[in-house]
């Protein structure tokens, strides 16, 4: 995806809005998750996201959007985000993030996704990679509920 910053998409500094880069990377992480199993998806998780460098109204945002692990009913997106000097064609990474989306029938119930089947090296590694990250936020789902659901002790 790519789109030109606005003055409306900026902040009084100039530059584009947060919430406004993690609206995108929503966008572009679904878009691939939509793709990759043909389906209506939701989005679940979003990994730690920091803001490297500022994009500036004038300059392009591009984002790129990949699968790297789906599992049973859900699929991880790495998506990346770039700012783009249209002018100087100079290109820097800004930010990227992991997304997790929930594939859904029509009933709005969890379906089965297909398999991905990795075939470079590097989407090989980017597939284990995904399983340890998953793990990981799975630990931090289970501990953020105790601490917010669970009775606090008298």
């Amino acid at each position: 995806m790519i789109e030109v910053v606005l003055p409306n998409d900026a902040n009084p500094l100039g530059n584009i809005l947060g919430g406004k880069v993690m609206h995108l990377i929503d966008i572009a992480g679904a878009i691939a998750a939509h793709r990759h199993c043909r389906s209506l998806v939701v989005t679940a998780s979003v990994d730690n996201l920091d803001f490297i460098h500022p994009i500036r109204v004038g300059q392009l945002i591009v984002l790129r959007s990949r699968i790297t692990r789906a599992f049973h009913t859900s699929m991880e997106a790495e998506v990346k985000v770039f700012l783009e000097d249209y002018l100087t064609g100079e290109r820097r990474q800004t930010s990227s993030a992991f997304v997790t989306y929930v594939a859904l029938d029509s009933a709005g119930k969890p379906k089965e996704v297909p398999p991905l089947v990795p075939r470079t090296v590097k989407e090989k590694r980017r597939y284990r990679e995904a399983l340890e990250r998953r793990r990981l936020r799975l630990s931090m789902a289970a501990r953020a509920h105790r601490r917010y659901f669970e009775p606090e002790q008298l």
